[in-house]
């Protein structure tokens, strides 16, 4: 393709202005990557700031964080054109909201960056553009403004338009322009776009998940056992997703994910995320939807650079447990209900009996934490001290939140009861090294080395649009261990052209035991939490024995699932990604 052929793409997302999660991952691949940059002419990204998050207003302004700012009235910093400074101030004082505009880095890139907080929006702007979503699109607004999560967002929206057109005003007007909307979070500056021109920009709605069934695999006890044998029944007989489990209108992620269909396209994340928009119905069912994967890690790297990173990964494990491992184990996730962190349990119970009648042990580091920004590393070497995080966790002092207490007292310490083989150490933290993880680990650990080092990552999601996380270690040659609901096992089928591949494990919670009959939709639907612990019972029996085949013993099995891993990698990479995905799929717009 021509350098250049697109002028500008905006990408409107919760992560403009930092890394939070998934998205984050997405735009540090994608923006980051040779083939983007060669063919995007500019890049802005653009997203509310919640300024009442001392962590994220913190991480925001950090040296890690890449962030230059230029223009700043929540920071008192102005370095921008005169013509620029006073467009935005106009903005501020008429919408009562406050701005930030500057650029942050991409791998070797620069791409713009403009945040917003909204929190004080004049009630006569917000009100205005509500009516207007109404009017146009029958959003009901007024239904959800209650939600904080969704009136942060809807408030965003008009602002980041208006401060877009300030920032783009130099711009050609027939330039070519492009809005991707990453997820039901973006979509308010879409439709203050679509209010304005609708021919303006070219609208794109990335569905990395789909909302509505995230709620009901996670809400319900039969999760994804349950929720995809009535999706797969339910598109085959023409029903639709409302109608098998009722009116979902009550939800307001629903509610904006079903005027969606106003943009010029639809992008999703993986082969599920497809069959979750048709199962929509309406304009869904035959809008047309182009697959943009996630891409991984395709870094290469020598057995040495592995050999040395797990070295540093068995010291830390030494440090907590007082042993020396065998096997260092992962999961790097969020603490949710969806990334079924029991599952990993449930495959160790069986694969301990192996490990510890060959004499040999293993560690699991759980990297989950329900804070996104994650703890101040000051607070972390005090509980060190104190009582021996991570290994040993309190509910009373800020150390564990939400949903890490029940999974450290429901389930950790329960699965440690009589156990010789397997450690599992829960590290509630974002960041991996010594500055944010207390003295205990090695100072050299970096991130990479917890992607690099390990031998195995656990990734059996009960719903898992794409899953980067799940292989982001492939191409350091790890076994993945993965559920058959992940979208990322579509995306290594097609690099390796099928699923024999000995770096893979895919575990199936799904498919009914042979002899089941299920008829229609509502048949699924009588799935409930017994049918599917039972179906995991055997299954994940049935996982342990494909790792305890596979976990490599010598340097050799570990070069040999290297090169294997590596070989797939490429093919997943963020450059192929791009040039094969994301491209294209903005070229047919």
């Amino acid at each position: 393709m021509p350098t250049n052929h697109i002028a500008l793409l905006v990408h409107a997302t919760h992560e403009a202005g930092l890394k939070l999660g998934g998205i984050g991952a997405v735009l540090d691949g994608l923006l980051g990557s040779a083939a983007y940059n060669a063919a995007i002419g500019r890049t802005i990204l653009v997203g509310p700031v919640d300024v009442w998050n001392p962590v994220e207003m913190e991480r925001l302004t950090a040296p890690a964080n890449r962030l230059r700012i230029i223009y700043s009235s929540i920071h008192g910093i102005n370095q921008a054109p005169d013509a620029l400074a006073n467009a935005l101030r106009a903005i501020e004082e008429a919408m009562h909201v406050r701005l930030l505009y500057g650029v942050r880095s991409f791998g070797t890139a620069e791409h713009e960056v403009l945040l917003v907080d909204a929190g004080g929006i004049s009630g006569q702007v917000i009100d205005t553009y509500k009516y207007y979503l109404w009017q146009r699109w029958g959003l009901p607004t007024v239904q959800h403004e209650g939600n904080w999560e969704f009136s942060f967002y809807l408030n965003a929206g008009e602002p980041l338009f208006a401060a877009l057109e300030a920032v783009t005003a130099g711009m050609p007007p027939a330039a070519d322009r492009y809005i991707i909307a990453h997820e039901w979070l973006g979509l308010p500056v879409v439709f203050s776009a679509l209010l304005r021109d609708p021919k303006r920009y070219k609208t794109i709605f990335y569905a990395h998940e789909v909302a509505t069934a995230r709620l009901l695999v996670e809400k319900h006890g039969g999760h994804d056992t349950r929720f995809y044998n009535a999706l797969r029944l339910g598109i085959a007989h023409g029903n639709t997703l409302d109608q098998v489990f009722g009116d979902q209108a009550w939800f307001y992620k629903h509610a904006l994910i079903q005027r969606a269909g106003v943009c010029d396209r639809i992008f999703a994340v993986g082969d599920l995320v497809v069959d979750e928009l048709r199962f929509l119905g309406g304009v869904f069912r035959e809008k047309p939807i182009d697959l943009v994967y996630n891409g991984v890690p395709a870094a290469p790297i020598s057995l040495e650079q592995k050999l040395a990173s797990r070295e540093l990964l068995l010291q830390y494990a030494q440090n907590l447990t007082g042993y020396r491992p065998d096997y260092i184990f992962t999961h790097v996730t969020r603490m949710v209900p969806s990334k079924a962190l029991w599952r990993d349990l449930r495959v160790l119970e069986h694969l301990e009996w192996t490990l510890a009648a060959q004499g040999q042990a293993a560690v699991l580091f759980v990297v989950s934490t329900a804070v996104p920004a994650g703890r101040r590393g000051e607070d972390v070497y005090r509980w060190e001290r104190e009582y021996g995080w991570p290994v040993a966790h309190r509910a009373d002092n800020g150390d564990l939140q939400g949903a890490e207490a029940d999974f450290f007292f429901r389930a950790l310490e329960p699965f440690h009861w009589g156990r010789q083989a397997i450690r599992i150490v829960l590290v509630n933290q974002f960041g991996w090294d010594r500055a944010r993880c207390g003295l205990r680990m090695p100072e050299a650990m970096r991130f990479a080395d917890l992607r690099a080092g390990a031998d195995l990552e656990f990734g059996q999601s009960i719903y898992e649009p794409f899953g980067i996380a799940q292989v982001e270690p492939l191409s350091a040659g790890a076994l993945c261990v993965v559920s058959n609901v992940c979208g990322c096992v579509g995306f290594v089928k097609r690099a390796v052209g099928g699923l024999v591949f000995p770096n893979l494990i895919v575990a199936d919670y799904v498919t009914p035991p042979e002899g089941w009959r299920l008829w229609s939709a509502w048949d699924a639907l009588g799935i409930d939490r017994p049918i599917r612990d039972g179906i995991e019972a055997r299954n994940s029996y049935l996982v342990a024995q494909q790792i305890a085949e596979r976990l490599p013993r010598t340097d050799e099995d570990r070069q040999r699932l290297l090169e294997a891993g590596q070989r797939v990698a490429a093919g997943m990479s963020w450059e192929v990604v791009t040039k094969d995905y994301l491209l294209p799929a903005l070229k047919r717009c």
